[in-house]
């Protein structure tokens, strides 16, 4: 991968103020273009142009998404992106529509995808601590995993054609945090799925 699109989802609210988000869009920037790779960045809190924000989409080898997570979601800062982004890409630069011929509108939802062969990643920052997933005795996620609650987000990814990378986390940053450590795995995680996946599959 040689270019990167990073997107800074945070909006400010009253209750933070965006700094683990940003540390970690200026790590992972930092990183990349540490081992040559192109970097460009949006924050969706400030002003952006729809057709550039388009153009960086097809012009990225990966798009990585770092964001808080509110209210089991994404924030709705990045929502509204999405609702502006993909939709001006959907007449073709980031996909045709739904993919479906008007011959059989019945079959191949979702298959008009422009981007195949590009990656994202998801990079998460929870309240949540990591026991509350993948556990079927905790309360409210009831055995699911991060990337089951995030299904539909990587939905809208796969709708351009494009692959996943694995997600990353940092849980329970409130309550129990352990910033440091969080550092540590996300550089570790990006030089093994990013920056140097070919040991990984070797």
């Amino acid at each position: 991968m040689k270019k990167i699109l990073i997107v800074n989802g945070f909006q400010p609210n009253s209750f933070s103020e965006g700094k683990l988000t940003a540390s970690l869009v200026e790590r992972a920037k930092q990183q990349f273009e540490a081992n040559d790779i192109e970097v460009k960045v949006t924050t969706v809190y400030e002003a952006y142009d729809i057709e550039e924000e388009v153009e960086k989409h097809v012009w990225a080898d990966m798009v990585l998404l770092q964001t808080p997570v509110n209210w089991m979601g994404i924030t709705w800062g990045y929502k509204k992106y999405m609702d502006e982004v993909f939709t001006a890409g959907m007449v073709g630069k980031l996909c045709l529509y739904d993919g479906r011929d008007e011959s059989n509108p019945h079959t191949n939802y979702g298959t008009g995808g422009s981007l195949k062969g590009s990656k994202y990643m998801l990079s998460l920052t929870f309240n949540a601590p990591k026991g509350a997933f993948n556990n079927e005795e905790e309360y409210l996620f009831q055995g699911k995993s991060v990337d089951d609650l995030f299904f539909p987000q990587h939905m809208n990814f796969r709708f351009f054609g494009m692959t996943a990378l694995p997600t990353f986390v940092c849980y329970d940053v409130w309550k129990n945090p352990t910033i440091e450590e969080d550092f540590k795995r996300f550089e570790d995680h990006l030089d093994k799925y990013v920056i140097n996946p070919e040991v990984v599959a070797s």
